[in-house]
């Protein structure tokens, strides 16, 4: 599993296509498609999965910080089931960074940062390489595993 994060508009989408080609699904919450965990319709051995952030979102508007860490941890561990079912699949999760900056007043704009920050950095741990990418560049902060793209 690779995941990438940074800032909004830093050039994640841009440097992950040019990384991995086009050549695999792509599932966007920024398209509205729904938080799934079951990938075994899918026919690709490529599976992008970009805008966490906003399927965190809507878990911190319905359950409180530790229904949603579960929620969570039990998606992305079927996630990594999918990926490692098969030695050739290759799952990209993409997530912009929104933990940076002022604290949000509002309670529930600091619940969705604070359920994003933990969420990232179980995605961080499970993840065989993690690359932040600012300004179209990456960094890669972790490479474990076989290191395959």
């Amino acid at each position: 599993m690779h995941f990438i994060t940074g800032g909004a508009f830093n050039g994640k989408r841009a440097w992950v296509k040019e990384t991995y080609g086009v050549t695999g699904s792509w599932f966007s919450a920024y398209l509205d498609t729904p938080l799934t965990e079951d990938f075994n319709h899918v026919n690709s051995d490529l599976l992008v999965i970009e805008g966490i952030e906003i399927w965190l979102k809507e878990l911190a508007k319905n359950f409180d910080s530790n229904r949603c860490r579960e929620i969570w941890n039990h998606t992305i561990n079927n996630w990594f089931i999918w990926e490692k079912a098969k030695s050739q699949r290759n799952l990209v999760v993409i997530g912009t960074d929104i933990t940076k900056g002022i604290v949000p007043i509002e309670k529930e704009n600091r619940l969705w940062r604070d359920v994003t920050g933990w969420a990232y950095q179980d995605l961080a741990a499970r993840a065989d390489k993690v690359d932040i990418i600012w300004y179209g560049l990456n960094q890669t902060i972790k490479q474990t595993g076989d290191g395959k793209q």
